[in-house]
């Protein structure tokens, strides 16, 4: 079957087919043709199945070749990221046709938003709080809509936006055509899809039990030493056959610091979490998914724009609180057919967690493989060349540290001084940090010295690691003051 064969018109038939989109999916065909009759529908299908192409094509083609100005259809999203990914697919599919469309979501400035608002944009895709801001302001009117769509639903719960959904559901004319698509049905999306849509028909193009793995999905959960991880994830990186890669962590300080730790040891990779401006996460997306980083560093916040198909790897760096989540991680690879591989971390602290999981998702793994850098299996699992270290390249502060025998020591760039900072945060990283394995740079371990010769009680001054080590060779004579040890008698 063809999208020509479900009655999709030539020019939307022709966008797609020149980005290679040729055969749908079964949710797409499932949905397409009763979202072109005007059927309200819920479609249920998991992650990367082709969901927005399901309502976005009768959505466009709804509004006709030469829309009136105006917003006609919304479509509402639970995060930027999916917001930005939802609505280039659009505007693929619109790019044989005046019909125009605008993202709106936080984090961006007002006014080019607005502007194409003006201008005339007739599809708006967007999140719940820019949405209803700016309808408060009057700067948004939805009274024309005649196509509502909500986008991963389950999420929307998740994270709270279900009221500010029913605000915007009551903003648009009660005769809209509405279309709800979401991977799982919990009850209060349910209770929404009763209240707001006609008779809606359920569309399930998918296992009838939710908790079931992909099968196109290696999945493998290993129990990892936090300090060891790092080494791990970069050893992974080394795996034959081995292209886009998402790593998540539990927290934001973890991928700011895990992306730092890649980039010094040699490998290409982009960070997308909480703490960075809403351009510097577009950019890296963006880098992502043109090919020019191979690793993305997440956290949760990204999982649901991370629409890439060729992401052969997802690397969970800290254990996901859940199955749901676990599953929303995992589904960012094996991707529109393809294979994938989900390798999971589970500290010792966290292994409650894993047991939840296992049950919940029938993983048969009660126990997780205790595994490290330098363990057989680990080459073997994931088809990792024999000799691979965790660096590609010397660490500024120590270039020699390859020579160095000792596997997982000798990739810590070399740093030898003890200084009780570097092992703080060592000790401090816990399941939700990143590791400080791989090396520092010559000016972070200048600054180290420099701190440490403050906190026993020296000046900032040139020379702060030589006047450390008077001191301590002073405090091994004996003088636990740190007074001056007399000369010997001579």
């Amino acid at each position: 079957m063809t999208f020509s064969d479900l009655d999709i018109d030539q020019d939307i038939v022709d966008a797609l087919a020149a980005q290679g989109i040729v055969d749908p999916f079964p949710i797409q065909s499932q949905t397409i043709p009763l979202g072109l009759a005007g059927q309200d529908i819920i479609g249920q299908a998991k992650t990367g199945t082709g969901k927005t192409f399901g309502f976005g094509l009768p959505v466009i083609q709804a509004l006709g070749l030469e829309p009136e100005p105006g917003v006609q259809a919304l479509v509402v999203v639970p995060t930027r990221e999916l917001c930005v990914q939802v609505a280039e697919d659009l505007e693929l599919a619109t790019s044989n046709r005046s019909t125009s469309v605008v993202a709106i979501y936080g984090g961006k400035a007002y006014e080019g938003q607005i502007e194409q608002i003006k201008a005339g944009a007739q599809i708006v895709v967007g999140t719940p709080g820019r949405l209803l801001d700016l309808a408060g302001q009057r700067l948004l009117s939805l009274a024309n809509v005649k196509v509502m769509v909500l986008d991963e639903a389950d999420k929307m719960l998740d994270l709270g936006f279900l009221p500010d959904v029913e605000k915007l559901f009551a903003q648009t004319p009660p005769t809209r055509h509405t279309m709800l698509f979401s991977a799982t049905m919990p009850g209060p999306v349910v209770t929404l899809a009763r209240r707001f849509m006609n008779r809606p028909i359920h569309i399930r193009a998918s296992d009838p039990d939710e908790g079931q793995l992909q099968a196109n999905i290696k999945h493998l959960v290993y129990r990892a030493h936090s300090l060891d991880k790092d080494e791990v994830v970069a050893r992974i990186l080394q795996a034959e056959g081995r292209g886009k890669t998402v790593v998540f962590t539990r927290t934001k300080r973890a991928a700011s610091k895990l992306v730092e730790e890649l980039n010094d040891r040699g490998f290409n990779a982009a960070a997308v979490h909480g703490d960075m401006t809403q351009e510097a996460r577009e950019r890296s997306m963006a880098s992502f998914k043109a090919g020019k980083k191979d690793v993305l560093i997440a956290t949760d916040v990204a999982a649901r724009g991370i629409d890439v198909d060729d992401v052969t790897h997802v690397i969970n760096h800290t254990i996901p609180d859940d199955e749901k989540t676990y599953l929303h991680r995992a589904g960012r690879t094996g991707r529109a057919g393809k294979t994938g591989t989900a390798v999971t971390f589970v500290d010792w602290d966290d292994l409650h967690k894993w047991a939840l999981i296992n049950r919940a998702l029938e993983f048969g793994q009660p126990e997780p493989t205790e595994t490290y850098s330098s363990s057989p299996h680990l080459y073997s699992d994931l088809n990792i060349p024999e000799g691979s270290k965790g660096r590609l390249k010397p660490s500024p502060a120590a270039p020699h540290a390859e020579r160095r025998p000792g596997g997982d020591r000798g990739e810590r760039g070399g740093d030898r001084s003890g200084s009780g900072r570097s092992r703080s945060r060592r000790r401090g990283s816990g399941s939700g940090g990143g590791s400080t394995e791989g090396g520092s740079s010559a000016s972070a371990a200048t600054g180290t010295a420099t701190e440490e010769a403050r906190s026993e009680g020296g000046g900032t001054h040139d020379g702060a690691a030589p006047e450390r080590r008077r001191r301590t060779r002073r405090r091994r004579g004996g003088s636990g003051s740190g007074a001056p040890t007399p000369p010997p008698a001579s």
